[in-house]
């Protein structure tokens, strides 16, 4: 599942008349780029999650092999729009993949999937060390230990792509809730797990992360 309900408000000036996974890095929307990632591995249904201005994205979504979902009339956040999606998904084990950033090194989708071990995880976060971080504002979120169980801290930044088992989301009362709730239920079941990113990454959800994701991606190809 890709997230691209969100209404980018911290680039209002480039998401006056579109919604943020519209917004190009290197000629091609975001929405591309996570898309793109996704449809790398095989037999994978993609289904992407829509709020505002969603005839722009259905529109360019069109013809792409992606299902999309639209949350109306309100937005359910990441954890009530993975919930709100598991009808289409039709998956008790999913992947999610935010679509405001750009990764500069392997495709952090295979890297998990290579890493997944059910029988331990409920969730399994690709995380990337502040050192590849680009453009992030703010500390880390998780720290992890030898056998890689992440529990809260100023340690590595969440990436924002995920395996995740979704059969705990039946418990959360709440309508409107983050993906955050999910980790926390996870943690105290020492069921939370993260892995390091190889490569760089930059956060594209402010203003200035066009240019720094386009400067990463440029870097990368020389």
């Amino acid at each position: 599942m890709i997230f691209a309900a969100g209404f980018g408000t911290r680039m209002r000036h480039l998401t006056q008349d579109r919604p943020k996974p519209m917004v190009e890095v290197c000629g091609a929307p975001l929405i591309d780029h996570a898309v793109a990632q996704a449809q790398t591995l095989p037999a994978m249904k993609t289904v992407v999650n829509l709020h505002y201005k969603p005839d722009v994205l259905l529109a360019h979504l069109a013809g792409q092999n992606v299902e999309t979902i639209l949350e109306t009339p309100d937005i359910l956040d990441t954890g009530g729009g993975l919930r709100n999606a598991l009808p289409v998904l039709q998956r008790d084990t999913v992947m999610t993949l935010n679509s405001d950033a750009v990764w500069g090194g392997s495709n952090p989708l295979s890297l998990l999937a290579k890493a997944w071990d059910p029988a331990r995880m409920d969730a399994l976060l690709m995380c990337v060390p502040q050192h590849n971080a680009i453009g992030h504002q703010g500390g880390g979120n998780f720290v992890v230990d030898a056998q890689g169980r992440a529990t809260r801290g100023c340690g590595l930044i969440y990436g924002g792509a995920q395996i995740i088992k979704t059969d705990m989301l039946t418990t959360i009362r709440e309508k409107v809730f983050s993906l955050n709730v999910l980790w926390d239920l996870m943690i105290a079941k020492n069921s939370l797990y993260a892995m390091e990113y190889d490569g760089k990454w930059c956060d594209v959800g402010h203003p200035e992360g066009v240019a720094l994701a386009e400067d990463m991606l440029s870097a990368r190809n020389v």
